[in-house]
């Protein structure tokens, strides 16, 4: 009742009301628990009001695990030990992701000096930032090239400096890859095993064995990539290569290439 009381901001006396009216549409959906003085979730309980993703709420506790401010955390009842991947932290700089940050919202364009693997040194660029993106592990800023002439994406980490010199003159609309999307139809690898099929479709929340992921074309390639849909699908064997892209031709053309 205090978790009642204190997430819904109730007096003792609301919260008593309203957990009896519960327990009389739901019986045997709650139960106080004598020895444990609370009220527990008895053996029929289904949720009857909202319906909570199983998987959000391991993000959550995740994030609460990590210290990080979590909506609506005070639910959290109960909290076990959580453990993540220990991954390199790019090595931003405060100054520049405030730039960025600024420069999208302000709609500002940059001047930078950029390292870009395809080059042994840094480049002057003018680029016109209008959002961010995460490709699970680096950020990058969706912008437009004056260079190039072209919207695409430049890692902040690569970002040596960044500073103002002027308005914007593109605009986001303009970033058809950034507003375009496809939609990815994968499914588990045929060459696995029935059993092994079945469990790929839990993994994947798959419906009559395909699963369909809206994907923004600009994210295309690095979805392809952290899925390890970007190779030929006999690159690996199928236990480690566990799904396949169905619309491999469509995906690639997208991309500018051919399916491998």
């Amino acid at each position: 009742m205090a978790d009642l009381m204190s997430v819904m901001e109730i007096s003792r006396a609301q919260a008593s009301k309203d957990i009896n009216a519960y327990i009389a549409d739901h019986p045997d959906h709650l139960f106080y628990d004598k020895s444990a003085r609370t009220y527990v979730m008895g053996a029929a309980f289904t949720p009857h009001y909202m319906l909570i993703d199983p998987a959000e709420y391991l993000d959550r506790l995740a994030a609460v695990a990590k210290g990080a401010p979590t909506k609506n955390a005070d639910w959290i009842v109960g909290q076990p030990d959580i453990l993540s991947l220990a991954l390199p932290s790019p090595g931003l700089s405060p100054e520049i992701v405030r730039t960025v940050i600024r420069a999208c919202i302000q709609r500002q364009r940059l001047e930078i000096h950029y390292q870009s693997m395809s080059a042994a040194a840094a480049i002057l660029r003018e680029i016109e930032p209008h959002a961010l993106a995460h490709d699970g592990f680096r950020w990058h800023a969706r912008a437009f090239c004056l260079k190039d002439n072209v919207f695409k994406d430049f890692v902040l980490s690569r970002m040596i400096d960044a500073t103002q010199s002027g308005g914007s003159e593109s605009t986001p609309v303009e970033d058809h890859d950034w507003r375009e999307t496809i939609t990815l139809r994968i499914s588990a690898h045929p060459d696995l095993p029935e059993g092994q099929r079945r469990i790929v479709e839990l993994d994947y929340g798959m419906t009559d064995g395909i699963a369909e992921l809206v994907v923004r074309k600009c994210m295309l390639y690095y979805n392809l990539k952290r899925l390890g849909l970007d190779t030929r699908p006999d690159t690996r064997a199928p236990q480690d290569q566990h799904i396949v892209l169905r619309n491999a031709d469509e995906a690639f053309a997208v991309l500018g290439r051919k399916a491998p």
